[in-house]
């Protein structure tokens, strides 16, 4: 009947039900991951198992903690929002950016595939399947990258858009500085091991030395002593640097200059660390 009120549909799960259901198929799913990945380790020889428990921490780590600190980012989205700030005016910020739910969703994503990757890793090595063990992390960085890049109108465009012009702006600070662009390049600097250690992987990975212990080599091209990992532990220092130099630029501020000593300091400790052992 025209002008008749719509019924509300019945057995209709609420919104607080629906996020248990989720939480707790995400806990078995965790426990699943750990219990086949143990069981998985303890089938290994004695001998290999703690260096092949590196090669794995090597591959995985660096998207753990990438994962960890998307978490952590939307966490901070949810204060701003809570504490009414408007860090969308601060971060210079589209209209169409990511929320802390958003954020969260794609830090749920990533938590979910780097176990599971990590997981078949774990289960087909240990079951001598060694060619498809060496596949699950270069599937998983490929997969990454090209959601990352993908030009296509999915998985937040605009906001992967943003991300890599804020990332091209820190590399060739050739423009004056905003503050996402300083802000980002702080976060690089703590992420510099992170940086090293997938500069590793992706080696192996180019060289094909995945699911071995090649590592343990000292004259390995991607070993501890390569002359890359310094190198890419100071791109983020050497990046705030000049940065900084593009700033006192704009504004003849000394304490650009000074905080620029700092970022060049952290940069040649490194170097002399790695140079003189």
């Amino acid at each position: 009947m025209k002008g008749a009120s719509v019924p509300a549909v019945v057995g209709m799960p609420s919104p607080l039900f629906l996020w248990r259901f989720k939480a707790i198929l995400f806990l078995l799913w965790g426990l699943c991951c750990c219990k086949i990945g143990w069981d998985s380790v303890m089938r290994m020889s004695a001998d290999l198992r703690d260096l092949f428990l590196y090669e794995v921490f090597l591959y995985y780590n660096p998207l753990f903690l990438v994962a960890l600190m998307i978490w952590l980012w939307g966490v901070n989205l949810w204060v701003f929002a809570q504490s009414s700030v408007n860090y969308v005016k601060v971060f210079d910020l589209a209209q169409t950016h990511l929320s802390h739910r958003e954020i969260w969703r794609c830090a749920t994503w990533l938590t979910l595939i780097v176990p599971t990757s990590m997981t078949a890793y774990l289960y087909l090595y240990s079951h001598g399947e060694v060619s498809l063990a060496a596949s699950q992390p270069v599937l998983l960085y490929a997969i990454l990258l090209i959601v990352l890049l993908s030009p296509f109108d999915m998985f937040y465009l605009s906001s992967r858009f943003y991300f890599l012009r804020t990332m091209l702006r820190i590399i060739l600070p050739l423009q004056a500085i905003t503050f996402p662009d300083f802000f980002l390049a702080d976060i690089f600097t703590s992420m510099s091991k992170v940086f090293s250690d997938l500069e590793r992987s992706v080696c192996r990975m180019v060289n094909r030395q995945v699911a071995t212990i090649a590592w343990f080599e000292a004259d390995s091209i991607c070993g501890s002593h390569s002359i890359a990992i310094p190198l890419v532990l100071v791109l983020p220092y050497l990046c705030r640097f000049f940065q900084c130099l593009r700033q006192y630029k704009d504004t003849k501020e000394k304490s650009c200059l000074l905080n620029g000593i700092t970022q060049h300091t952290a940069a040649l400790i490194v170097h002399l660390f790695y140079f003189t052992r």
